[in-house]
């Protein structure tokens, strides 16, 4: 049974911690892993946003983007602890092109990836997932669903994107703690499911 702590309820890894995971919580520029680390986290988040300046006019998209002012220029880093044994690291990526060395080292020890897509820019989300299955990083997807845009069916985004039967497919409103926690839940269960099918 999964038991989940409250947004800064604790700030230490309980004793009965066993297992840690880290997960990365990717996508494209300005789809909403901010929110959703800092909106699942049970410890302060630590974030790296700094205000969009004329520095990013022709260099980042920010078409469909609406008045967003500010972006991640490092990462996003939160904690949930999902059971008394198990703690997730959340990792959330930095979604501009010109931050893609940093990839390397988030990458580097994940047990998989959530990845945010934004069907209003969903074609933005196929470089994401081309690195992520490059670096062997499994993953889930979930639709952040904002609000006053058309939604589509699950499986008409799994088409769209051309993801393996397998891959989970989960909406969200990343503002949600509770639809955060069911999308992380469903890639832990995935990743879970992958590792026991490996032949040992």
């Amino acid at each position: 049974m999964v038991s989940v702590h409250s947004p800064g309820e604790v700030d230490y890894v309980a004793e009965t911690v066993t297992r840690s995971v880290k997960i990365l919580v990717a996508g494209n520029f300005g789809v909403g892993k901010t929110t959703f680390v800092c909106g699942v986290s049970e410890i302060r988040p630590l974030r790296t946003e700094e205000t969009i300046t004329e520095a990013s006019i022709g260099v980042d998209d920010m078409a469909g983007l609406g008045t967003k002012v500010q972006t991640t220029v490092a990462l996003d880093f939160g904690r949930l602890t999902l059971n008394p044994q198990l703690a997730l690291y959340l990792f959330g990526t930095p979604g501009q092109e010109r931050f893609a060395p940093l990839w390397e080292e988030l990458a580097r020890g994940a047990l998989g990836a959530l990845v945010l897509v934004d069907t209003r820019r969903i074609e933005k989300a196929d470089d994401v997932l081309s690195a992520l299955e490059q670096r062997g990083v499994p993953y889930a997807v979930a639709v952040n669903e904002f609000e006053g845009f058309r939604r589509y069916p699950l499986e008409e985004v799994r088409e769209a994107l051309d993801l393996a039967p397998e891959t989970p497919v989960i909406a969200v409103d990343a503002r949600r703690r509770d639809h955060n926690l069911r999308a992380l839940i469903t890639l832990a269960e995935y990743l879970f499911r992958r590792q026991e099918s490996v032949p040992r």
